[in-house]
């Protein structure tokens, strides 16, 4: 299985859930960090900034972002399988994103110390 190198990035995030037909929020898009936009025809989901997401907001607050560092060529399969099996075997949930380069997982804030170890003893390393 791959080995990958993470980075856990510094700031909270926050999962949003806005109406399907809306805009993309102005607030969403500021700053120069990790930022997630998917429609479908039941919502619009926003992973960003949880400093930026009103109070008034449909949120899931708390999130930490884990950066596979890639880029990954789009014929490997599996890139974020080696991660997500030993979270899940440690009962630690993940919103794995994956986009163009990379994947990302967002782990609940209080859970984040336990996975970098779970991680780690699964022969990942974090760049500190």
């Amino acid at each position: 299985m791959l080995k990958h190198t993470l980075t856990l990035l510094p700031q909270k995030y926050a999962v949003c859930r806005l109406d399907p037909n809306g805009p993309i929020p102005y607030w969403a898009l500021l700053g120069d960090n990790f930022v997630s936009l998917t429609r479908t025809n039941s919502e619009l989901s926003v992973a960003c900034l949880q400093e930026n997401v009103p109070d008034d907001i449909q949120a899931e607050r708390g999130w930490r972002c884990v950066k596979v560092e890639g880029p990954f060529d789009f014929s490997i399969s599996g890139v974020h399988v080696p991660l997500a099996v030993p979270l899940a075997q440690a009962k630690i949930s993940i919103l794995a994103i994956a986009t163009y380069e990379t994947d990302h997982l967002l782990i609940k804030e209080e859970d984040v110390e336990r996975a970098m170890q779970v991680l780690e003893s699964a022969g990942h390393r974090f760049r500190r």
